[in-house]
């Protein structure tokens, strides 16, 4: 089973590729992670070449109901964020 990685993991495996410290690393990982929610705070779409794309997605209001009482409710409009990834990235985890 492969392991899961979490922003600490990640950032050590930043700096082993990279060759610099663990700390460099993480405020790297951070700043990155800043940039992309801010993007999509605003909106924005961040597309990376070979990864994937990181958008906005509008979800228009519609009827739902209760699953325990089956009453009838209103669901209002809301944004989520999706994630469609590149061919590359497909093609890798096949």
């Amino acid at each position: 089973m492969t392991e899961t990685y979490n922003k600490k993991l990640l950032g050590e495996a930043i700096a082993e590729k990279l060759d610099v410290s663990k700390k460099q690393a993480n405020e790297f990982v951070d700043a990155f992670l800043e940039e992309v929610k801010g993007i999509l705070e605003e909106k924005g779409t961040v597309d990376l070449a070979g990864f994937g794309k990181f958008e906005v997605r509008h979800r228009a209001a519609r009827d739902g109901f209760n699953p325990q009482t089956k009453e009838k409710i209103r669901i209002e409009a809301s944004h989520s964020v999706g994630f469609k990834p590149a061919k590359a990235l497909k093609d890798a985890v096949k």
